[in-house]
């Protein structure tokens, strides 16, 4: 099953379409960590991203009058980055250089057409000519002389791969209508070429490819609003003759009397790709908008509309999709479960028994990867001993079938039976049955027992849910009103564990639960089974107030020499209560709260509800963030002991929304002056001592190259004075 998730603006784009004033966006490629990408326009400017923080980290651009033609890329070795100007100008620079005038520069003797940047290998540069060099090869000598592959033949698509050690090149040209496929590999030198079976008043689109055990498969999707496939060996005997690659249907882009005329492909994993398009209905107005398909069922997984309009590009990395929209670049996260006919033909959301006893499993049914051959008679074999498998394995199907009914039996019978019975069956048949579909199985169980507890409050299977949600690697998406029915019944233990194991929970419901901890009683809590785990390594228990104490040293400084003149206004009273020495919560709530500070969110969607926090609650999770960032700045690792603490980053990040949200409520209430003085203090101190640091590493440095330069006997004694 596979889904759009939320979508947030990674960046404005100029009047033409474009972050610089170029006229639109060249490329998009990964940066050089796994949350970074690099923007180029087709202009002058590439800009490096960091996509969570929707910010970008660099900044470079060449002269006026200069364009670059080729995408920059990074060079995953030497954290470098790599761009062509004006076909031949070849620039090399790092994070820290400024002006692209100062950095690098080669001139080449031949256009480049594109420069593909491998995770573990050197980048190969590929010339409009059809020639390909690495790079460290083509900077021994920038001049050297680049042979002409191609002859009268346009480059429409190029892609690189490293196959074991051995880099490959594929590159698509065309030419008087006709399309061309190159394959070279650099070690050994060869090159083939291919000739695209033609397809009939239909030309592709746009192409993409992945490489899996010597077998290069390559998507092409057409104009008639389909995708083909294509399967290129790269084992080949000698020199051949060119050979037409016949291609096979793969996807009709069409659904309910709807047509996709769709502008560009991604591949989403070996059994989804990702179509860009505009989705046209007879007598309806098209509308643009981004499509997930399944190729296994030839089904229509899910759809995003995009009303504001794209340039028809589409890139994909990380599990995220990029495009433009509008005039704006958008990021939408998607995820991709494991494929089967239960969900690709979508599962409804109440699904009963009749859902979970038609599960089977189709992975079962034979393999979806067929070897390449040119050679019909092989594909006949092949479709014998696919017959033969099948019925090999119909003892197994059948096993399953008979364990997928057990469970649509207690299916049926979770309407009567207590919820001591009903736990008790289900535990004993999880525990002892494999069941096909596992993940989709259990989901209905809980999305059926959830229903129970909504038509019947008495009903409430707690240590059954609980259990599924510790051992089971289940989401929220799986099961969505399970958190729901917790917050009614105020189960924070089994609350507390779904922000920890649940990846995709709504900004919405972690706020829900964030106001519950926050509003619920520390008597109410001290009867209640809460993890301690988070807490329990740091904080250590006053038994006479019930408070949490800890002796806090704030990296070596006493605030009182921070004090100024305007602290002086602050009460004695007022820094009693809020003295960090003391945990403002209990052990149990702090637990509670460390769990919505582990789940993941974005700023965008969490900020607005935040703002409707009381203005005591606000206050008193500012002190718990205060206590922990305190608590995180006395060591130098700025790591807090123990199983799933915050860090200082997560502290910081929620303290800055908190701030955000409230800050015009926290200047005028009186109770959360000195909390804010306080706080005010201690980031004034570690910016004064980082700066302090700052000052002597000049001096460290000096001292660490005079040391290199002498040259010491066996044996010295060395005095060195700081003055």
């Amino acid at each position: 099953m596979a889904a759009l998730c939320e979508a947030f603006t990674l960046c404005g784009l100029g009047p033409s379409g474009g972050v610089g004033q170029g006229g639109g966006v060249l490329a998009l490629e990964p940066g050089p960590g796994p949350d970074h990408v690099l923007l180029t326009d087709r202009g002058r400017t590439a800009t490096l991203f960091k996509v969570s923080d929707q910010k970008p980290l660099g900044c470079w651009s060449v002269k006026h009058g200069q364009i670059i033609t080729s995408p920059v890329v990074c060079n995953f070795e030497t954290h470098e980055y790599i761009a062509v100007h004006d076909d031949k100008v070849l620039r090399i620079w790092k994070d820290e250089d400024v002006n692209l005038d100062k950095v690098f520069k080669a001139t080449l003797s031949a256009d480049v057409y594109r420069i593909h940047s491998l995770p573990h290998g050197d980048p190969l540069v590929l010339f409009k000519g059809g020639g390909v060099r690495t790079l460290d090869v083509l900077l021994e000598a920038p001049q050297q002389e680049i042979e002409n592959i191609i002859s009268d033949e346009v480059i429409k698509w190029s892609e690189a791969f490293l196959e074991g050690q051995q880099p490959v090149v594929i590159f698509i040209t065309e030419k008087d209508g006709d399309f061309f496929v190159y394959v070279q590999k650099l070690k050994t030198n060869s090159l083939h070429k291919y000739k695209l079976e033609q397809q009939e008043s239909s030309n592709p689109l746009s192409f993409t490819a992945y490489i899996k055990k010597q077998i290069i498969t390559l998507l092409c999707l057409y104009s008639n609003d389909s995708v083909y496939k294509v399967l290129i060996p790269l084992q080949q005997n000698g020199e051949e003759e060119e050979q037409i690659l016949s291609k096979s249907l793969l996807l009709n882009l069409s659904i309910s009397g709807s047509v996709l005329k769709g502008t560009s492909l991604v591949v989403v994993d070996k059994d989804h790709v990702a179509v860009l398009g505009s989705l046209a209905a007879s007598g309806e107005e098209s509308k643009e908008c981004l499509t997930i398909w399944n190729t296994k069922f030839q089904t229509l997984q899910t759809s995003k509309e995009l009303p504001l309009g794209t340039s028809g590009q589409l890139w994909c990395y990380g599990e995220k999709f990029f495009f433009t929209h509008g005039k704006v670049l958008t990021v939408v996260i998607y995820k991709c479960e494991t494929s089967s006919l239960a969900a690709a033909v979508g599962k409804l959301k109440d699904s009963q028994a009749s859902d979970i006893s038609s599960f089977v499993n189709w992975n079962t049914l034979g393999d979806e990867e067929l070897v390449v051959s040119f050679q019909p008679q092989q594909s006949t074999a092949l479709k014998s001993e696919s017959k033969m498998t099948l019925r090999s394995r119909r003892n197994s199907v059948t096993k399953v079938q008979s364990d997928t009914s057990k469970v649509g039996q207690i299916l049926k019978n979770i309407k009567d039976t207590s919820a001591t019975v009903t736990e008790d069956e289900l535990r004993q048949l999880l525990l002892k049955a494999q069941m096909p579909d596992f993940q989709a199985t259990i989901g209905c169980v809980i999305t059926a027992l959830i229903n129970r507890c909504k038509t019947d409050p008495a009903f409430y299977p707690r240590n059954f849910l609980l259990q599924m949600v510790q051992k089971r690697e289940l989401s929220y998406s799986l099961c969505p009103d399970l958190m729901a029915v917790a917050l009614e019944k105020k189960d924070v233990h089994l609350l507390q564990i779904c922000l920890q194991r649940f990846p995709d929970i709504p900004e919405e419901i972690t706020y829900a639960c964030l106001k519950v901890f926050l509003s619920i009683s520390e008597d109410y809590l001290e009867r209640t089974d809460v993890n301690l785990e988070s807490v329990i390594c740091y904080i250590d228990i006053d038994p006479k107030n019930k408070e949490v104490k800890t002796e806090v040293v704030e990296n070596g400084f006493n605030t009182e020499l921070e004090e100024d003149s305007c602290d002086n206004t602050v009460s004695k009273e007022m820094h009693t209560t809020d003295d960090v020495e003391f945990c403002p919560v209990g052990p149990r709530k702090a637990a509670l709260l460390n769990a919505v500070l582990h789940s993941a969110y974005s700023e965008t969607f969490l900020l607005p509800h935040l703002k409707d926090l009381s203005a005591q609650q606000a206050v008193l999770f500012l002190r718990y963030l205060h206590y922990l960032y305190v608590k995180c700045s006395e060591k130098i690792n700025t790591t807090l002991p123990g199983v799933l603490c915050p860090t200082i980053n997560q502290v910081m990040d929620w303290m800055c929304l908190l701030l955000d949200a409230h800050f015009t409520v926290m200047v005028m209430l009186p109770e959360a002056k000195g909390l804010l003085s306080n706080l005010h203090k201690f980031v004034r101190a570690q910016v004064r001592f980082y700066s302090e640091l700052n000052k002597i590493e000049g001096t460290l440095r000096e001292l660490q190259r005079i040391k290199h330069q002498k040259d010491s006997q066996a044996y010295s004694i060395e005095v060195l004075e700081l003055i």
